[in-house]
């Protein structure tokens, strides 16, 4: 063999070498949105990056649905403008809708006058008293809102439109299509704990996710994981009580607000994890979860095809202070023993 043909076949292996490597790399992006944080890993063959995409693809996300942003299209629906209504209103409006009918009124995205008197939405928090309550429980109700070709259709104008419910699990879904438009078949889309995963990781696995143990106040720091989910071509969402409240006069408020009394619930389930094909539904059925509390939400969950949950529940008979119970296909996602 002469030199020219052994540098042409270490340059023809380096190249060969070269492009599996190029094939097999795994981006990842991260950053802040919707008051939370996003990590986002996605295999590229040609390590192409998407931040700027994504990243116009959050932008209009909250254009439409941020009800923290004065200009969104929720909020000028909220102050009874009529906006021009997108594709994102639009489809989380029709499946909000679709799960309360299906719930029985569980699920509800006219909370939006209830979730600001606690401080959870978008105006400063109110005095809480009975009163306030019954008063703003009139403006609260699925079936007093309705959509039109061009317009929402509100009985009554003071009904506010609540949607972090489920907006938050659709926008994973919306990056998920970006990148199924693209032809990206392993990727892992993460916001605020929501997640939807597809096909492997790096180490050719399916996707490790944790959920947390039930811990008051926990942030990323000092968290600790209950167990490990391995997801591939799913999506997990988790609704927990431990770590979104205030304390008013040694009074604990819990974010998840129970449409039909106006309270925030009063029950031992202290977080719900659901497994579904789509992040929106997964998000959505995690709060319904918290709402119904542990025997109404596993019975639901039980009678929806394709959806699985994992319930954390307060019991003091229990070692550390809780229990846990599944539904019986959320064991096929744990790891083997």
């Amino acid at each position: 063999m002469n030199r020219i043909q052994m540098v042409f076949i270490a340059m023809l292996t380096f190249a060969i070498i070269g492009c599996k490597e190029k094939e097999n790399r795994y981006m990842q992006i991260t950053g802040n949105t919707q008051g939370t944080t996003y990590n986002i890993m996605y295999k590229s063959a040609n390590a192409d990056d998407y931040s700027k995409e994504i990243d116009s693809i959050l932008l209009n996300f909250d254009a439409s649905l941020s009800t923290y942003l004065p200009n969104s299209i929720i909020s000028k629906v909220n102050n009874n403008e009529t906006p021009e209504l997108d594709h994102l209103f639009r489809t989380v409006f029709k499946r909000s809708l679709q799960i309360s009918r299906e719930t029985d009124g569980a699920f509800d995205i006219s909370i939006g006058q209830l979730s600001s008197a606690y401080g959870f939405g978008f105006k400063k928090k109110e005095i809480i008293t009975k009163e306030l309550i019954d008063s703003l429980l009139q403006y609260v109700g699925y079936n007093k809102i309705s959509l039109s070709d061009s317009a929402v259709i509100k009985t009554n104008p003071n009904i506010m439109l609540d949607v972090n419910a489920i907006a938050q699990g659709y926008s994973v879904d919306v990056i998920c299509d970006f990148f199924e438009s693209k032809n990206i078949t392993d990727y892992m889309v993460e916001i605020g704990g929501e997640v939807r995963a597809k096909g492997v990781n790096k180490a050719g696995t399916a996707w490790r996710i944790g959920i947390d143990k039930p811990i008051d106040g926990s942030t990323a720091e000092d968290r600790e994981l209950q167990t490990i989910v391995n997801l591939s071509n799913k999506s997990l969402a988790t609704s927990g009580n431990y770590r979104k409240f205030y304390v008013e006069n040694d009074m604990k408020y819990s974010h998840t607000i129970n449409p039909h009394t106006g309270f925030p619930v009063k029950h031992n389930l202290l977080s719900a994890t659901v497994i579904a094909n789509n992040c929106m539904d997964a998000d959505a059925y995690a709060t319904v979860c918290m709402v119904l509390g542990p025997d109404a939400g596993m019975k639901l969950i039980k009678n929806l095809p394709n959806v699985e949950a994992y319930f954390i529940i307060a019991d003091s008979t229990h070692v550390n202070n809780y229990r846990i119970t599944s539904s019986p296909g959320f064991a096929f996602f744990l790891p083997d023993e």
